[in-house]
């Protein structure tokens, strides 16, 4: 059993298939290798083929590119042409048709010349007549002149008469002049004393006040003396005092004449600062408290007809700075005796 079976064991020799395979195998790339090469060369004619295709193309393309430029060049050369004979063209109508109106103007006017001159003619004619009619005008004038000027000699006598009379009425008036000055310095001397009299009265009556300040020739109140703040109306603690300012002028009023014609004028002022309430303005709160002050004399017996109100607001500040103590110095009521 044991050689019957090296009998039928027979080794199987591989490498004849392997080789052969191989061989073919190798075969196979070398002519894949070759096919390749061979298409690479024919490829790279045709690109070099193509390359040389191409540069030909874009010389044309140069060579149009220039003849298009040379005809745009003439068309544009033509255009500017044609723009300039279509202007010379418009020139010369329009002169043809300053030269047709022209001479149509001339024939015109050759017209009216001829009918000009035959107007000529009858107005020269008309002239004549005028002339005849004036002639006889001018010998009228002269005698109607010579009536006027023996009329103006009259009026020259008439005249220096009247100035004669003029300047004796001249002289009256200045001796006039002169007696009324007099009598009228007379009075405001008389004025002068009464008002001296009744500032030294109300000095008396208010030498105890520190806020009461003579200025000039007039009393100023402090407003808080006799108003409350932002108020029009009349303080309580203000009325003693204006009862004596009542009471001295009513006593006044008695001593001085009649035929004096004084007024007590009473002054409203105020600060810059805006007003609230019900005052719009500071001219509106310094009038009122100027007619309360007014209206407050008038009930205590002194004459309205003596009596003067006026409001200012802030318009006439005694002190310009912008300070509290320049506020309560321009916050005042001043009296003042003057002439109506």
């Amino acid at each position: 059993m044991a050689l019957s079976s090296r009998r039928r064991y027979q080794p199987v020799d591989y490498w004849p298939g392997f080789v052969d395979a191989l061989s073919t195998l190798l075969l196979v790339i070398i002519f894949l290798l070759t096919v390749f090469m061979v298409a690479q060369f024919l490829l790279g004619r045709e690109v070099s083929g193509k390359d040389t295709a191409l540069q030909r193309l874009n010389a044309q393309i140069a060579e149009l590119t220039d003849l298009l430029a040379l005809e745009r060049s003439s068309v544009r050369s033509a255009k500017d042409d044609i723009s300039s004979l279509t202007a010379s063209l418009q020139a010369v109508q329009s002169e043809r048709d300053r030269l047709k109106a022209a001479a149509e103007a001339g024939a015109s006017r050759a017209d009216a010349a001829g009918g000009q001159a035959a107007a000529l003619q009858g107005q020269l004619d008309r002239e004549r007549d005028l002339s005849a009619r004036a002639q006889s005008q001018i010998e009228l004038l002269n005698q109607q002149i010579a009536a006027l000027r023996r009329q103006m000699a009259a009026l020259e006598d008439a005249l220096n008469a009247s100035e004669t009379r003029d300047r004796e009425s001249q002289a009256k008036l200045a001796d006039l002049g002169s007696r009324l000055n007099v009598a009228l310095a007379q009075r405001v001397q008389e004025l002068n004393r009464y008002r001296s009299d009744f500032f030294g009265r109300l000095r008396q009556i208010l030498a105890d006040r520190p806020d009461v300040r003579v200025v000039g020739d007039r009393f100023v109140f402090q407003s808080e003396v006799l108003f409350d703040v932002g108020q029009g109306l009349l303080s309580e603690a203000a009325k003693p005092e204006l009862d004596k300012i009542a009471q001295a002028l009513v006593q006044l009023n008695g001593e001085i004449p009649s035929d004096i014609n004084w007024v007590m004028r009473v002054d409203g002022h105020t600060d810059i600062r805006p007003t609230r309430g019900a005052f719009p303005s500071n001219w509106a709160l310094s009038a009122a408290r100027a007619i309360a002050v007014v209206e407050y004399l008038v009930s205590k017996g002194v004459p309205p007809q003596r009596l003067l109100a006026a409001g200012f607001g802030e318009f006439q500040p005694l002190d310009t700075a912008q300070t509290e103590d320049a506020y309560r110095r321009n916050r005042r009521i001043e009296l003042k005796l003057t002439e109506r």
